[in-house]
């Protein structure tokens, strides 16, 4: 089996008896770009739901955590959301953390055109697995941690709570912790959200099979799969799938992989919380619930953890 990575946990996924792909290998260059697409289609509410519980309670966080002090965001993407939590506690160190590193590059000279006294220390790692902040950060008295978009839900439960608890360690006692996490609500509303009317979180699926084609030397053909999203009511989770169209053979890295007509890839789970299963998660993993931010439909919660 190749050494890379990627290769290597592609392969292993689809020569499982339920053929499935880690969610983070979405997220290239063209896949963070598609996600950021899907966040401003008509049908994809999380984006649009923070924002506005951001735009209402930053002056709150600030009144909490105080001003200052650096920001470590898990995930950071574009860093849209990062410039409410910039202007509202005005850290002189921000870090950001992605496993798109070009991506991140792009978002970090937008930002600092934006602030340019702001000192930025990005880091290119896999969240999913420990990592370290930069000394400068570990030194400061105020340190918060941010984790935007509901990413909280791509994690298996389990994993989910070690997760929670790793971010604990890295920050350390006395640090804050920022999670936004989707909740539970009408199955169709969640299955719009991850299959829109305008097919980007479809493209933006079949991405993967282009990243496979151009990074593993594969043969797929996208044309001979379609996107599909189920809710799953036992897990509380929205499941996105690649579904082949046909019988078929693909070639991977070397590896012969046979499709079933109807077969799945399975490359994402979005699971939604309640805020109750939020606190008990957050509590096994060393954290405390300090405050709970909501909209008035309570379609989405934001909530500040204390080490």
């Amino acid at each position: 089996m190749p050494d890379d990575p990627f290769a290597q946990d592609v392969l292993s996924g689809l020569t499982a008896k339920d053929k499935w792909i880690s969610s983070k290998w979405l997220y290239d260059q063209a896949g963070s770009q598609l996600f950021e697409d899907i966040t401003q289609t008509r049908d994809y509410y999380p984006t649009r739901t923070e924002a506005a519980i951001f735009r209402t309670m930053m002056g709150d966080l600030a009144d909490i955590t105080g001003t200052g002090g650096g920001v470590a965001e898990y995930g950071s993407g574009a860093s849209v959301k990062t410039r409410l939590l910039i202007e509202a506690v005005k850290p002189q160190l921000y870090v950001p953390l992605d496993i798109a590193g070009e991506f991140m590059e792009e978002a970090v000279a937008e930002l600092s055109e934006a602030y340019p006294d702001l000192a930025i220390a990005p880091v290119v790692a896999d969240f999913t697995q420990p990592v370290t902040l930069p000394d400068a950060f570990n030194r400061l008295e105020r340190r918060l941690g941010f984790f935007p978009g509901s990413t909280i839900g791509n994690f298996e439960a389990g994993k989910a709570g070690e997760f929670l608890a790793r971010v604990h360690r890295t920050l350390g006692d006395g640090a804050y912790f920022l999670v936004c996490a989707d909740l539970v609500k009408d199955r169709d509303v969640l299955r719009r959200a991850y299959d829109d009317s305008d097919g980007v979180t479809a493209a933006f699926n079949l991405n993967l099979l282009t990243r496979f084609n151009r990074e593993l030397g594969a043969d797929f053909d996208e044309a001979a799969f379609h996107h599909e999203a189920v809710w799953n009511e036992e897990r509380s989770r929205i499941e996105m799938h690649l579904v082949s169209d046909k019988d078929q053979s693909v070639h991977i890295a070397g590896q012969e992989i046979d499709f079933a007509s109807g077969e799945h890839i399975h490359t994402e789970n979005s699971h939604k919380y309640t805020p109750e299963t939020m606190r008990e998660m957050a509590e096994g993993a060393g954290w405390t619930v300090d405050r709970v931010w909501t909209d008035a439909r309570d379609w989405f919660g934001v909530f500040l953890l204390k080490a």
